[in-house]
C-alpha cells in the first residue's frame, strides 16, 4: 500500500489522508517494465540460456532460468515490443540449436528455418506481454506463462507442413526430475511443468518491477510476511521439481528379450551417402554375420532379435535380388528376424521409408523355414524439406540441393510390428519427435519401442538431442526403448529415463542387452493429447482474461491499482 503527502488532515493532526494512486489506462503499462536496454539484454542472454539446457550440453535446470529471464524482458510491454523481443529470443536459441542443419546443406535453408522457429517464440513474446495485466495475482500469472508457453509448442508441432517439434522445453530435460511426468501428461505436461518453473522464478523480479515508484513517494512498513513473500515464488518452483520425483516410475516387468542393435557407419558423412548405399548395406550386413559368428562358434548368447537402422538397405530389397541376398544372408547367419531400416522404389506406389522384419531362412537348429519379409511399416510423417519438398519451385530459389529430395509417400498406419517374440513399437527418424505417432504404436500393442534413425547426414548434437526424445517416449509410456543409428548415437533407454550401451559417434558397433516387454498403459498413453487441450485452454482463457483486466482498467481509470489495495 502507497501513501502520498498531500496536507494537513482536517482535524489539525499531522497525519494525512492516503491518496490513490491513479490507475495507468494499461494495464500492462502500469507494470513498470524494465527499462529497454535491460528488457533487449535479458531477452539476448535468455536464448544461449535456453540453449545449453539441451544435448549436448544438458544443463536442464537452465530451461526455466531461460523462461524466467524471457518473462521477466516482456514483462509490462507492448505487444510489438514483446513479440520483438520474444524473437530475439528464438533466433539466439533456434540458430545454434539447429546448426547441425547447414552442415550439408547451405546456410540459407538453416536460417530459413531458425527464424520461423523464432518467429513462434516472438507470438509468445507478445502473448506473454498481453497477460502483464494478470499481475496482481501472480500464481494466475505465472500458470498464464506456463500456459502459454505450452500453447506455443503445440502450435509449432503441427504448422506449417505439419510441423517441426525439435526445441520443445521437455526435450530438454531427459536428466531431470521433471522427466517423470512424462508418464502422467506427456511431453505437453513435461513443458508446463518446466515453464511454471521458470515462471515462478520470474515473481519476485515481476512484482519488483511492478511496484517500483517514482523518487519522493513514501511506502509504509510491511510486515514479516510482506517482506519473504516475494521468495514463495521461487520456493514454489523448488517444491514443482521436487514434487515430481514422488510420480512412480512405470517399469515394464514382462519377459525378457534379448535384443541386439547393429550400427555398421558410413565409409563419410554427409548428403552423398546413399551413393554409398552398397557399402552401407555391405558394413550391416558383415557386422551381423560377425554377431551369427560369435553365437554358433563363440558360445555368445543368441539375441531374440536384431535391429538395423534407417537408411541400413537404400537398395531396394524388395526389387533388387542382390540386396535380398545379402540381407537373407545376415538374417540366416544370426538366426533371427531383423528389423531393416530400407528405402523402397515401387513405381506404382513411390518412394518410400520403411521398415522391414525380415526372417531368417532357416531356424535356430538349422532348419529351413519362410524367409523374407513378415511385416512392415511405411513412415507416416515425411519430413518437410527433407523426404518431401513443399513448395518445391520456390524451395529451388533457395538451394540448389532440393532436387536431391525426392518426394516419400507416406504410410497410412501405425508401426507395430511382431519381431521375433515381441511386438514392437517402430517409429523412423523424426517420427520421435511427435506426441501421436509414438503413442499410436502403444496403443496398438507395442511391447517396445524402437527407434530407427540416420544421423549421417548431421551430427553428434543432433543425434544426442534426438536420444533425449527416445528417453522421454520410455517415460511417457513405460516401455524399454532404444534408438539404432547408421553412425550414432545407438542406445538403450528405460522408463526410468536412464540409458546404456551408448555408441561412440561415426563409429561401427553392435550392443546386446535384455529387454523387457511393456504390458498395461500409463497415465499419458491413456489420455493422450488430453492434457495439452487442456493447457492450451488454460492458455486462451488467460488471454480472455487479461483482455478483460485491461477492459475494466479502462472503463474504470481511477480504481486502484493491485498495489494499493
Amino acid at each position: 500500500m502507497t501513501l502520498v503527502s498531500t496536507s494537513s488532515a482536517a482535524d489539525g493532526s499531522d497525519e494525512a489522508p492516503a491518496a490513490r494512486v491513479p490507475a495507468d489506462p494499461d494495464p500492462a503499462r502500469t507494470a513498470r517494465p524494465l527499462p529497454l536496454w535491460a528488457a533487449v539484454l535479458l531477452a539476448a542472454v535468455a536464448g544461449p540460456v535456453m540453449l545449453v539446457a539441451f544435448p549436448p550440453y544438458g544443463w536442464w535446470w537452465a530451461a526455466p532460468v531461460a523462461v524466467a529471464l524471457a518473462a521477466v524482458s516482456v514483462h509490462g510491454r507492448r505487444l510489438r515490443a514483446g513479440f520483438g523481443l520474444g524473437t530475439l529470443t528464438g533466433a539466439l536459441f533456434f540458430t545454434p540449436l539447429l546448426e547441425w542443419t547447414n552442415l550439408h546443406t547451405g546456410m540459407v535453408p538453416w536460417l530459413l528455418l531458425s527464424t520461423l522457429q523464432a518467429l513462434f517464440i516472438g507470438l509468445l513474446g507478445a502473448a506473454t506481454a498481453w497477460v502483464s495485466g494478470l499481475r496482481a495475482r501472480p500464481w494466475v500469472w505465472a500458470g498464464a506463462v506456463a500456459a502459454l508457453w505450452t500453447a506455443q509448442e503445440a502450435l509449432r508441432d503441427r504448422a506449417p507442413f505439419g510441423g517441426f517439434p525439435w526445441g520443445r522445453l521437455a526435450f530438454s530435460q531427459d536428466t531431470s526430475p521433471l522427466l517423470r511426468l512424462a508418464a502422467v501428461g506427456g511431453a505437453p505436461l513435461v513443458t508446463f511443468a518446466v515453464a511454471v518453473t521458470g515462471a515462478l522464478l520470474a515473481v519476485p523480479f515481476v512484482k519488483t518491477v511492478s511496484t517500483s515508484r517514482t523518487a519522493g513517494e513514501d511506502t509504509v512498513t510491511r510486515g514479516w510476511f510482506e517482506r519473504v513473500k516475494p521468495a514463495a515464488g521461487p520456493v514454489a518452483a523448488v517444491v514443482v521439481v521436487a514434487g515430481a520425483l514422488l510420480v512412480p516410475v512405470h517399469r515394464a516387468t514382462g519377459a525378457g528379450v534379448y535384443v541386439a542393435v547393429v550400427q555398421g557407419n558410413v565409409p563419410r558423412l554427409g548428403l552423398d551417402f546413399n551413393e554409398q548405399r552398397r557399402a552401407v548395406l555391405d558394413n550391416h550386413v558383415r557386422a551381423t554375420v560377425e554377431l551369427g559368428r560369435e553365437v554358433t562358434e563363440g558360445g555368445a548368447r543368441r539375441p531374440d532379435l536384431v535391429v538395423w537402422p534407417e537408411n541400413s538397405s537404400d537398395i531396394d530389397p524388395l526389387r533388387n535380388a542382390d540386396a535380398a541376398a545379402a540381407i537373407a544372408t545376415a538374417a540366416r547367419a544370426v538366426g533371427v528376424p531383423i528389423l531393416v531400416g530400407a528405402v523402397l522404389t515401387d513405381p506404382a506406389v513411390g518412394v518410400e521409408n520403411a521398415g522391414l522384419v525380415w526372417e531368417p531362412d532357416v531356424d535356430a537348429a538349422g532348419n529351413p523355414r519362410q524367409g523374407g519379409v513378415s511385416a512392415r511399416y511405411t513412415k507416416r510423417h515425411p519430413v518437410p524439406f527433407a523426404e518431401t519438398m513443399p513448395l518445391r519451385d520456390i524451395a529451388r530459389m533457395v538451394s540448389k540441393e532440393v532436387d536431391r529430395v525426392s518426394d516419400m509417400t507416406p504410410g497410412d498406419t501405425p508401426g507395430v510390428l511382431r519381431v521375433g517374440p515381441a511386438v514392437v513399437g517402430d517409429v523412423i527418424c523424426f517420427e520421435v519427435a511427435y506426441d501421436g505417432l509414438v503413442r499410436d504404436t502403444v496403443t496398438g500393442g507395442a511391447q517396445l519401442l524402437a527407434v530407427q534413425t540416420n544421423n549421417a547426414t548431421f551430427d553428434e548434437a543432433e543425434a544426442r538431442q534426438q536420444l533425449a526424445m527416445v528417453r522421454l517416449r520410455a517415460v511417457e509410456h513405460g516401455r524399454d526403448a532404444l534408438m539404432a543409428s547408421t553412425v550414432g548415437i545407438s542406445a538403450f533407454a528405460d522408463p526410468s529415463g536412464g540409458t546404456s550401451d551408448e555408441t561412440r559417434f561415426n563409429e561401427g558397433a553392435v550392443i546386446l542387452r535384455e529387454l523387457h516387454l511393456g504390458s498395461g498403459r500409463t497415465v499419458a498413453t491413456t489420455v493422450g493429447a488430453g492434457p495439452e487441450y487442456v493447457i492450451v485452454m488454460l492458455g486462451i482463457g488467460a488471454l480472455v482474461a487479461a483482455a478483460a483486466v485491461r477492459r475494466r482498467t479502462r472503463q474504470h481509470p481511477a480504481a486502484p491499482t493491485e498495489e494499493d489495495a
